[in-house]
């Protein structure tokens, strides 16, 4: 296998990291404990939220937030093909828990300059059956979360974050993935923060954390503010194996706990370094000879302090017919790059399968992201001047190739 020069992601784990990992192995305490208790709650006092609880992966996180809404202990439980607003451009698991908890997806377009859900669209397709928003922070900004949070107030339906690609990143001055019901994040390795696999889901709601917590666990009683009640009810079982809902095995290990704390204590410092380096890569092309508005860059809001995921490119329209060759030419250079997303998810041959899109309903804006849209990666080290005239020399060779 080749290795990139400029792949989407260097090492960003540390040797400190490492230990951390190595120091639970030798403690032969692996299964989710202390650990992981404790970095549940330093990462709900950093995020800004009341509860956290850790999963296996920013997927599962997904899974369990949908899961929670329709569970009978959750109030006003949403009901079979009640309506859930995604955008076009999302993550496969950003989607697939909507459909598998028996729910409808209603898509959106999105924002043709931040990628980001369309408000405009977004009001268009509320409906009587709206029950919920999955709102999917791309690539470490958001669509304008207060006029998201007031059009939902107002329609009484519930928020989910999916913050999976947006670890850090605030709007005005509040982290995303607190403005709703349910924030979710991810830990794989290429995010703002890795344990390899691992993710975070926060809330405020003190009934639904322990929903939450039952649901990670096989639906066990064990650990949660439902066991007391539940023990007095079923004196004849035993205590310890009290399964009052159903459930999952999401649990993370307390390695990953471990080591996505190690990082987590660096995440503004990594944050400030990609900031840093989309900045210079910027700077570089627009001040080269060759610069000729090969690229538009992602504009957003004033508000939003962003927590850069990676660095994404729209290709001037005069030159998308190269945009295949570009990419091919990158990948021969060294240079790894990936669609924004997956793309207009609807486009994808799963949707098909489900007819997600019966309707088949046109997202114009979607479809430009995918048509014209890539991005690279932005490192958690300063990028080197080598590294900088490298990514220069061979984007702006668009109009060549």
């Amino acid at each position: 296998m080749k290795l990139f020069q400029y792949p989407l992601l260097s090492n960003a784990l540390s040797r400190q990291d490492i230990k951390s990992g190595i120091k639970v192995l030798n403690s032969k305490q692996i299964t989710m404990s202390k650990i992981t208790e404790g970095f549940e709650k330093q990462f709900a006092k950093k995020i800004g939220s009341n509860y956290a609880v850790m999963t296996n992966s920013g997927s599962s996180a997904n899974l369990l937030a949908l899961s929670t809404l329709i569970n009978p202990l959750f109030l006003n439980k949403l009901k079979p093909q009640d309506e859930v607003l995604i955008p076009a451009i999302c993550w496969s698991t950003s989607l697939w828990p909507i459909v598998q908890q028996g729910l409808k997806p209603v898509f959106v377009d999105v924002d043709v300059l931040t990628f980001n859900i369309s408000i405009k669209d977004l009001e268009k397709k509320i409906t009587k059956k709206t029950k919920a928003l999955m709102c999917v922070h791309v690539l470490g900004i958001s669509s304008n979360m207060e006029k998201i949070k007031k059009i939902c107030k107002k329609k009484n339906i519930i928020i989910i974050e999916d913050t999976c690609e947006s670890l850090g990143a605030k709007y005005n001055k509040k982290h995303l993935g607190t403005f709703g019901e349910f924030g979710t994040f991810s830990f794989y390795y290429s995010h703002q923060i890795t344990s390899g696999e691992g993710g975070m889901i926060v809330c405020n709601n003190k009934n639904n954390y322990n929903i939450l917590k039952m649901l990670r666990s096989h639906g066990w009683s064990r650990n949660t503010s439902f066991h007391k009640k539940f023990k007095k009810m079923y004196k004849n079982l035993n205590d310890n194996f009290l399964f009052i809902n159903s459930g999952y095995n999401l649990r993370p290990t307390e390695v990953q706990a471990a080591m996505a704390s190690s990082q987590f204590k660096r995440l503004s410092v990594f944050n400030k370094i990609r900031n840093q380096n989309r900045l210079k890569i910027i700077q570089s092309l627009k001040k080269s000879g060759e610069w000729k508005n090969q690229f538009e860059f992602v504009k957003y809001d004033k508000k939003i302090n962003p927590s850069w995921f990676g660095i994404a490119f729209m290709i001037n329209r005069k030159f998308i017919n190269k945009k295949e060759k570009l990419l091919k030419f990158l990948k021969n250079k060294g240079i790894e790059s990936r669609p924004i997303l997956s793309g207009n998810f609807l486009n994808q041959p799963a949707t098909k399968i489900y007819n997600l899109n019966s309707k088949n309903m046109k997202f114009k804006n979607a479809d430009d992201v995918e048509k014209r849209g890539f991005f690279i990666g932005l490192h958690t080290t300063k990028i080197s001047k080598k590294n900088l005239k490298f990514l220069t020399k061979n984007l702006l060779k668009i109009g060549k190739i």
